[in-house]
């Protein structure tokens, strides 16, 4: 408390010093003085030479203004110091402490005048704190208590919007409703965003019009188009400003970009690109094996692409079976089992390719199907002949002349060349070659008598080759029996002695037995 003194500390605003420095400038809103008031003790002297004591109170201040960034040539002045004890003799010397004095804020020791003697960045530091006080010049002695204020650093908008994590990646799925939100970027702007409007920022959207919108005060992005269509334009590149000054003219402004895609939905159903496939298939292939593949487009991503195919009806279901090949999407024909040119040459087939995965959304855009007409011809390919029989069986008597005809086996060509045919005997079938077959007409004969008691059955195959073509060959089995003929007399198994006694009475059996065996 400052005693029988009073120490009026007037702070006058930089704005009043930058009105008559920046004549673009506006008119700024401290360009008034600000006065610090100290309530103070006080010794009084009455009517009757007593000292009247005014009791103590708490000193008020102020927060006094100097704008930031101000580069004009001379140091500005902040504000001045007075002392109701200061007789302008110069005995009172006015001296600054705290925050910045000395070097950013200086005091002229006789006037009391403060100058700040650099530029000053609010975003670095907003305030600071100083405490003045009146000296005596010759013994350094208070005149009256230290008063402290404020000095705060007023703003000016020096720093642009920025967005610090940009770029920025987002998607959403096409076909999607007008107003569906993508996503939402924020900017950051340095300024004090309790003065003023130099932080208060607006949005808007530079590029990606008319797809996409922007929210001015919330910076979220919302399509603005319907039906947009991933597989017509799958990605956008959009560009979002940020302006401060609540977007007026002379604020500042900074841009991000924003990469928006699209994901995809099931709006498309599988599509043929032709009504009718032709294939073939030759009548040598077996069951299991490929005829052919045909593909259903649909330009959906994963499962919402996905095709399946079945067999709708024709005259081949039971011929031929269809699956779908997970990694190219094909629907592939197999034959299911063999098929004969000489019966049937063609096959007609009506294929449906379906999406497996249907979007209930968009239900009514469907069906999600198509179906296109497969025609198998089947080639015709060259077989080997083929007998009548799977196999034959003949008799034959044993001891036959030479050249007895045993049986005839036949084979024909089915190819549509029908091809002559010629039959022989493998030899390692015969070995001892006691038959032989006529090449052309298929007859088989004895070559030597047989002897069934030797050998009761022969097991021979016969060959059939076509003559032309790739002179493919068939085989057929022969089972012949020799029949049994009465050619063999009985004989004595052993030599046997018959002892007889003299006196024996006639029709005794002696006890010798005879055995007699027959070959037939």
């Amino acid at each position: 408390m400052w005693e029988g003194l009073g120490l009026q500390v007037f702070l006058m605003c930089l704005g009043a010093v930058l009105c008559s420095a920046v004549a673009a400038s506006a008119p700024l809103e401290h360009s008034h003085r600000r006065r610090l008031s100290l309530h103070r003790h006080r010794e009084r002297t009455g009517k009757e030479g007593q000292v009247l004591h005014r009791s103590k109170r708490g000193w008020v201040w102020n927060q006094f203004f100097v704008i930031e960034e101000y580069t004009g040539p001379d140091p500005v002045l902040v504000g001045r110091l007075h002392s109701d004890v200061d007789a302008g003799d110069g005995n009172c010397k006015y001296i600054l402490s705290g925050e910045g004095a000395g070097t950013i804020f200086v005091i002229d020791d006789k006037t009391g005048n403060i100058h700040a003697t650099k530029t000053l960045d609010r975003e670095e530091q907003a305030q600071y704190t100083l405490t003045a006080q009146a000296v005596d010049r010759a013994t350094n002695k208070p005149l009256e208590p230290p008063s402290e204020f404020i000095v705060k650093v007023q703003d000016i908008n020096d720093n642009p919007p920025e967005f610090l994590h940009g770029p920025y990646y987002a998607r959403v799925p096409e076909m999607s409703n007008v107003g569906t939100s993508v996503m939402q970027v924020t900017a950051t702007d340095a300024d004090d965003p309790t003065y003023g409007n130099s932080a208060r920022l607006v949005y808007s959207i530079l590029q990606g019009q008319p797809y996409f919108s922007v929210e001015p005060q919330t910076g979220i992005i919302r399509t603005a188009l319907p039906n947009m269509d991933r597989e017509a334009r799958q990605e956008y590149d959009v560009v979002i400003q940020a302006k401060d000054m609540g977007g007026h003219m002379g604020g500042l402004s900074g841009t991000t970009e924003v990469k928006i895609t699209l994901t995809d939905v099931n709006d498309n159903p599988p599509k043929f690109p032709q009504s009718v496939y032709s294939m073939s298939v030759s009548e040598d292939k077996v069951s299991g094996e490929e005829v052919g593949r045909l593909k259903a487009k649909d330009p959906d991503l994963g499962e919402n692409g996905l095709v399946s195919y079945r067999f709708i009806e024709g005259d081949g279901m039971t011929v031929f079976e269809i699956t779908t090949d997970t990694d190219t999407r094909e629907g592939v024909i197999k034959l299911r089992k063999p098929v004969d040119f000489e019966t049937k040459r063609a096959y007609t087939l009506r294929v449906e390719a379906s999406n497996t995965h249907v979007d209930p959304r968009f239900i009514a855009w469907g069906p999600y199907k198509d179906t296109a007409t497969v025609k198998v011809m089947v080639e015709d390919a060259d077989e080997p002949p083929a007998f009548l029989a799977t196999s034959y069986s003949f008799e034959v008597e044993e001891n036959a002349h030479d050249g007895t005809v045993v049986g005839r086996v036949h084979a024909k060509d089915t190819d549509v060349a029908n091809n002559p045919v010629r039959y022989m005997i493998p030899r390692y079938t015969d070995v001892e070659q006691f038959f032989s077959v006529g090449p052309e007409d298929g007859i088989i004969k004895t070559t030597r008598p047989l002897d069934r008691e030797t050998l009761p059955w022969h097991n021979i195959s016969v060959s059939a080759t076509e003559i032309g073509g790739h002179h493919q060959d068939t085989k057929v089995r022969v089972n012949i029996k020799v029949k049994d003929m009465n050619d063999n007399a009985p004989e004595f198994a052993t030599q046997n002695e018959i002892l007889v006694c003299e006196n024996a009475s006639p029709g005794k059996v002696t006890s010798t037995s005879v055995n007699c065996c027959v070959g037939d």
